[in-house]
């Protein structure tokens, strides 16, 4: 009932379009490939939340594009490694296929996801927040050979064109078939096991109508040893276009059906200080390419969120399975007013399981935490499943285990529903000028419910088919069960939940932009209202037969089960006003300058829930919990001399937040200051060309009412510098170029004792036209085999000791070749 009252609800809501002028429409209706090639980088048309389109000379926004050629030379092996290449942008793309954090400008990433920036496909977000627990925005989005080029906006007019999303927007623009043409491809694994199918078509069937269809299939083990095919599933996208003589309809249509495997931290041996600490892998375990993912740990039995029996499945990592439909259109009207239109019904579900080390240390002392006193080991499976361990100190030459929660979440309902609706007059001022005026009206929904339903295991630290060990008490007395030692979380009962809401938001906004001569203004205006309703319940513990073997022993004495007899209540609203205004000059005709102010905000959904912002009756103890706001200030130039075009930035922002974090069971009350410089850059001689961005950033807390003493501190995880290049090099059908990643040193915590190493990634790639249309690629992601760590559980070690500490690292030296025919 609910989809089929959504779907008719979207057919007759106006939804709006980014942009309104002629330039635009041209882009949207399928000419994105042609605006982001073969034209300087100033020169491309910009269309994601901006006010007025226009080219990166002309509008007073920070925006980078990329086109699809830029996209396959930078050898991504996930969504999240292409957005590295985005100034300004601090993507930690160390986690797989999703689940990565994404920041920008230095505004903080206190826990996970896309706190304050939106992922968007085609001009509305995947998700209406960037940072749901175990939901991230960019585990429903995938990056194939349908998109034409990725736009991302940092600030500026992001707070009041698009929502929660004040750090700005990076938008996947799909190809539409205005121009006929299609590609097929297929990517092989060499030295890890993937092989993934892309193809794409697209065309016009009549002078007027065009369609655009394609999408990939995926399979394999994936970047790193799992010893299971986690990787499975793809994604088909569809677009059809009919043009009138004053506008155009389009309907869209994308599935997909997916799993892959996400990463957690894992074992990593830190020695040093906590000021120059070195970094390598534990004895028998890569972190460059292991993983704590076994074949000995793929399927178990648990419960599920209404304390029911159920069994799990770690191959299902990630599970995303979406299928959206979509409207859009735009119209020139009488008088110079125009409408336009956007909106999409997404189906969302799906699933997240990953091992999580809750902690590292020696075999022997996990097992006396578990079994008491005198407690030994056994292999609970493996090739020596049932046998004793004699030594543990001698256990894979590093005597350690790992105490494993489960992070296991079945994303029941993730549906969501965006509209936007746009209606703009232009007016001619003659020597004044022209003035644009834009009034919109925003509605959004989006559902979350999720059931947490976390095992706890002990498992050997082995880099490859690690088994699960079963602990006996003194006195002989298993007290696992095949490994488990808790039905739930190992951190006391804490993380055994489910939670159903639903979050409304209306948001109208209106804007006015005033062109005259080299000079542009623009101010606009959102006001945001928002609605939650629904509950929530926590853990109790209790005696349960999980099993159901009519026996209750070891860890069934004690499980961690939901409390449905006594949920708690969501019911509350709120409502904030964001808004903007910028100038941009044109001095000459190749340079610029431009200043913003911008103030927005992103609203918090899931992660107040279990704390102190709720109350009894499920209203809100402190209403400024509800949204955390930021406000910038930013000033920029740029120039184009011959070959060679600049845009810097200079960007100022300060930023109350309110969160919680999963990991450390933290809830967070700060505030933050940053600022920093923004560089982009490209140019060409002849048939050399070259790319490069850096941001440089000085963030500070500056107020936090939960632990004072962290004032001043750097936020965790916020190098100073982070910076890529991308040179290459074309003659005689051949390409040849790097994509150069890098970051200084940051702190692993809020404490900031102990550093991240800064480190610099190489990935190679390489373009050979063997006939007309038919181009075989090659690259090498992380050629230099670098570990490059990007975060860390531990905040400090002990002084020149050897420490195992938890962290996640990116993925050593991968190399992938492809053959692909364009026609």
């Amino acid at each position: 009932m609910k989809q089929a009252t959504r779907f008719g609800l979207m057919l007759s809501v106006a939804t709006a379009a980014l942009a309104a002028s002629p330039a635009v429409s041209q882009v949207e209706n399928g000419d994105a490939d042609a605006a982001s090639t073969n034209v300087g980088m100033l020169e491309e048309i910009v269309i994601t939340a901006v006010p007025i389109s226009g080219t990166k000379m002309t509008t007073s926004v920070s925006t980078s594009s990329l086109s699809a050629d830029e996209i396959r030379n930078f050898a991504p092996r996930s969504t999240a490694e292409i957005f590295r290449n985005i100034p300004g942008i601090r993507s930690e793309s160390s986690g797989g296929g999703g689940n990565a954090n994404i920041a920008v400008r230095g505004l903080p990433i206190s826990t996970g996801g896309a706190k304050f920036l939106s992922l968007q496909e085609d001009g509305l977000p995947v998700l209406q927040f960037g940072d749901i627990a175990f939901g991230n925005a960019d585990n429903f989005l995938r990056a194939d050979s349908t998109i034409s080029q990725i736009q991302a906006v940092r600030g500026g007019s992001a707070s009041t064109f698009a929502q929660n999303s004040p750090g700005g927007v990076i938008n996947m623009i799909s190809k539409t078939g205005a121009q006929e043409g299609g590609s097929i491809g297929i990517t092989r694994g060499i030295g890890f096991d993937r092989t993934q199918l892309d193809f794409e078509y697209g065309g016009p069937l009549a002078d007027d109508l065009s369609f655009h269809v394609g999408g990939f299939y995926r399979t394999g083990e994936g970047t790193r040893d799992t010893g299971f095919n986690g990787d499975d599933g793809g994604q088909i996208k569809a677009n059809i276009t009919k043009d009138f003589e004053n506008g155009y309809v389009r309907l869209y249509f994308k599935h997909l059906n997916d799993r892959e495997t996400t990463f957690l931290p894992m074992p990593l041996l830190a020695t040093g200080t906590n000021e120059n600490p070195k970094f390598r892998s534990v004895e028998g375990f890569d972190a460059k390419s292991d993983t704590p993912h076994s074949p000995f740990l793929l399927s178990g039995v648990g419960l599920d969120g209404e304390n029911n029996r159920r069994r799990f499945d770690l191959d299902d990592g990630i599970r995303a399975l979406s299928t959206a439909i979509g409207i859009e259109f735009e119209f020139d009207l009488a008088d110079d007013w125009r409408i336009s239109n956007r909106g999409r019904y997404s189906e969302n579900s799906g699933g997240f399981v990953a091992p999580f080390p809750a902690s590292v240390a020696s075999a022997s002392s996990l097992a006396e935490q578990i079994g008491g006193a005198g407690a030994t080991l056994g292999y609970a499976n493996g090739p020596s499943g049932g046998q004793a361990i004699a030594d543990p100190a001698a256990l894979n030459g590093n005597g350690l285990a790992m105490s494993v929660a489960l992070f296991d979440v079945d994303v029941n309902d993730f549906d969501n529903f965006a509209n936007d609706l746009k209606l703009a007059k232009s007016f001619e001022m003659g020597d004044m000028g022209d003035v644009d005026v834009t009034f919109g009206y925003y509605k959004a929904s989006q559902t979350i419910n999720m059931d947490w339903v976390w095992n706890s295991f002990l498992m050997e630290v082995k880099g490859e088919d690690a088994a699960l060990l079963d602990v006996f008490d003194a006195n002989g007395q298993k007290q696992t069960l095949n490994g488990l030692f808790q039905f739930g979380d190992p951190f006391g009962g804490c993380c055994t939940r489910n939670y159903n809401a639903d979050y409304d938001t209306d948001a109208p906004y209106a804007s006015v932009s005033w062109i005259t001569g080299d000079l542009s203004l623009d101010a606009s205006l959102r006001y945001t209202f928002g609605d939650v309703s629904g509950s929530f319940a926590g853990t109790i513990q209790a005696p349960f037969d999980v099993t159901g073997d009519g026996v209750i022993e070891g860890p069934e004495q004690n499980v961690n089960l939901v409390d449905l007899a006594n949920p708690s209540p969501v019911d509350y609203t709120y409502d904030y006003a964001s808004y903007t205004f910028g100038a941009n000059y044109l001095l000459t005709d190749d340079l610029a300058v431009f200043a913003r102010y911008s103030r927005g905000g992103s609203a918090n959904a899931d992660r107040l829930l279990f704390g102190p912002a709720i109350a009894a009756d499920g209203s809100l103890v402190d209403e400024d919990a509800a949204v955390d706001i930021v406000k910038q200030t930013e000033a920029g130039v740029k120039l184009r001399t011959g070959e060679l075009n600049l845009f810097g930035t200079f960007f100022y922002a300060k930023t109350e937040e309110q969160n919680f974090e999963i990991t450390s069971l933290t809830f967070i009350d700060r505030k933050y200051r940053a600022y920093g410089f923004e560089l982009e850059g490209a140019y060409s001689y002849g048939p050399f060309d070259i790319t490069a961005g850096l941001t440089w950033t000085d963030a500070d807390i500056v107020e936090d009412n939960l632990s004072p003493d962290l004032v001043g501190n750097t936020p965790r995880r916020q190098a100073d510098l982070i910076y890529q290049v991308t040179p290459s090099y074309t003659d005689y059908g051949f390409t040849i170029g790097a994509n150069i990643i890098g970051t200084t040193s940051s702190f692993a915590q809020f404490n900031n004792e102990l550093k991240l190493p800064g480190y610099t990634q190489v990935n190679l790639f390489a373009n050979y036209e063997i006939l007309p249309d038919l181009v075989l690629s090659a690259n090498v992601n992380n050629l230099f085999d670098t570990l490059g760590v990007t975060e860390a559980e531990e905040g400090s070690i002990l002084p020149n000791s050897d420490a195992v500490i938890r962290a996640r690292a990116i993925n050593g030296r991968t190399a992938s070749v492809t053959l692909r025919y364009s026609f």
